[in-house]
């Protein structure tokens, strides 16, 4: 379908789901507060499947949210070089929680406190078999049964579901490191 003189373009699903995070990290943002339960942690809450977060979980998603787009890249670690799925994990602990992971998601996940599905809180990581080999790919839960991570078939960070059909096959496991 051609556009005609004064259509207004609509943006593809993609870019509007980032639009849509992008208004909610703002919002998040604009409402935080330190040393009190704030409105943002309401708002984190509601959208958590299993347990509210934590305040390491909240800095751990919203930092995660900030690099969305960002481009992927085998064995890069940090966002001018671009992510694999454990160096933007490793990036995202250390710069917003202090936390010190490193290694492959395998290594990660064998470091991290096992815990199961219904109790992860936001920040909290999930790990898949992807590559037809155990704990092969991780990423961050960020509540309402999302995770992001940096996979390699897209070429960016993104957002997932772990609900969709290619990630419920392949989910393995969920470990902490923010108790």
């Amino acid at each position: 379908m051609r556009r005609q003189k004064g259509d207004v373009p609509l943006l593809n699903p993609n870019r509007r789901r980032f639009h849509t995070v992008c208004l909610a990290v703002l919002f998040l943002a604009a409402c935080g507060g330190r040393g009190r339960q704030s409105d943002s942690a309401s708002f984190v809450e509601s959208k958590t499947m299993g347990l509210p977060p934590t305040e390491k979980g909240r800095e751990v998603v919203l930092y995660a949210l900030s690099l969305l787009d960002t481009g992927y890249r085998f064995g890069g670690k940090n966002p001018q070089a671009g992510f694999d799925c454990s160096g933007m994990v490793s990036y995202i602990y250390a710069q917003a929680a202090g936390v010190k992971v490193s290694g492959s998601a395998a290594d990660i996940a064998r470091q991290g406190t096992p815990i199961g599905r219904d109790q992860l809180r936001p920040g909290d990581l999930v790990f898949f078999n992807t590559l037809n080999r155990p704990l092969s790919h991780v990423g961050i839960y960020i509540g309402d049964n999302r995770f992001i991570h940096a996979p390699s078939t897209s070429g960016q960070v993104r957002i997932d579901n772990l609900g969709s059909r290619y990630f419920a096959k392949r989910f393995e496991a969920a470990r902490t490191y923010l108790d």
